[in-house]
């Protein structure tokens, strides 16, 4: 018992292994050892073997063969296609000339007939905060010319009529547009809630089309054209802000034409910018010929504005013995000059005199023109 316990634990021999030592294996070292041979396996087959996926599954498909189970896709690259062009951007009766290679476009080529849905060329149309309005092309192309009616090459005496207050009562204004002549000149006030759908249908039934910019008379606000109109003693800046809103309320129109307006239009300072405006952004003006203090004609020559001044009011009396008897005087002015411009209101009276009158115009030797064919 003595000698048992003070033996070293070293030289023991444990009770029941009959004398025998156990073998005691690292487990932990071996472990660690694989997990490393493990890891270095993937580092070096990451570095040395190139597999741009990485390993993932993958499968080749033909991407060629989906575009067989798409009917549309065949017909478009096996043929030709027929497509429907909308009426509203391309009007019907418009031509459209077939060009081949090698041959040169016509001069005489304008913009292609593509408007948006305010009726302006988007190429002459500037995004303001009241909406787009008129603007001169990159290539030099005016509304003015862009949007005005082609006149008939003819010689002797031309008149022209210019029908205004259109757009407000659109079942009226539809009625006009669908009895005049297509070479009467529409003139609408910027304040119709359906001004679009009657701007548009002016359009097309051919008529060339006119914005009405109110204007202050001398008896404002006892007699007022109406919102946004366009005041003497203004800042610049205020009244061209009034112009941007009107000028933006309808696309397409080729020229203005004042709504009242005889105390503004006496005003050079006040008129001025108003002017200045116009002939950069290619717009014609056409005066009514209601005051004879306009300054309207020396203005638009400063500022290159396509211009004209209307002889005759041809329903200041609103009666048809009196409308008849003022197209008869117009048209004497046209034989002494050479052209004459009559304006005249939508009242049914005037819109059915007027229709009348031009049937047999042509055989009294008077051409019916566009009012812009006679501005300079």
């Amino acid at each position: 018992m003595a000698n048992d316990l003070s033996t070293p634990l070293t030289g023991r021999k444990r009770r029941g292994d009959g004398g025998r030592g156990r073998l005691h294996l690292p487990l932990g070292r071996i472990l660690f050892g694989i997990i490393a041979v493990i890891v270095l396996g993937l580092v070096l087959r990451v570095v040395m073997v190139e597999d741009p996926n990485g390993g993932r599954p993958s499968q080749e498909v033909a991407i060629t063969s989906t575009r067989d189970g798409n009917a549309i896709a065949n017909a478009v690259a096996s043929g030709p296609v027929t497509i429907t062009a909308d009426p509203e951007q391309f009007p019907a009766g418009a031509a459209i000339t077939e060009m081949t290679a090698g041959h040169d476009a016509p001069a005489d080529m304008g913009p292609l007939p593509v408007r948006d849905t305010t009726g302006a060329l988007p190429d002459l149309s500037e995004e303001t905060a009241n909406g787009a309005i008129p603007r001169i092309s990159g290539t030099g192309t005016r509304p003015f010319e862009a949007y005005r009616n082609a006149a008939p090459v003819v010689s002797g005496p031309k008149v022209a009529i210019i029908v205004t207050g259109l757009g407000i009562n659109e079942q009226g204004s539809l009625d006009a547009i669908g009895q005049l002549p297509p070479d009467v000149t529409l003139a609408f006030a910027p304040y119709g809630r359906q001004l679009q759908n009657t701007v548009s249908a002016a359009r097309s039934s051919g008529h060339e089309v006119m914005l009405e910019i109110p204007l202050e008379p001398f008896d404002y606000p006892q007699n007022d054209p109406g919102p946004h109109t366009i005041l003497t003693g203004e800042a610049p800046r205020a009244n061209l802000e009034k112009l941007f809103w009107l000028m933006a309320r309808f696309g397409g129109y080729f020229g203005v034409i004042n709504n009242m307006g005889a105390r503004f239009t006496a005003s050079g300072t006040d008129f001025s910018p108003i002017m200045e405006e116009l002939g950069a952004r290619g717009i014609g003006y056409i005066d009514d010929g209601s005051s004879n203090r306009s300054v309207a004609q020396q203005l638009s020559s400063t500022n290159k504005v396509p211009f004209a001044k209307a002889s005759l009011i041809i329903d200041a009396n609103p009666s048809r013995q009196a409308i008849l008897a003022a197209l008869a005087s117009l048209e004497n002015q046209a034989m002494e000059s050479g052209g004459a411009i009559g304006i005249v209101s939508a009242l049914p009276i005037s819109v059915q005199a007027v229709t009348e009158w031009s049937q047999d115009l042509q055989a009294r030797g008077i051409t019916l023109v566009p009012a812009s064919a006679l501005m300079k």
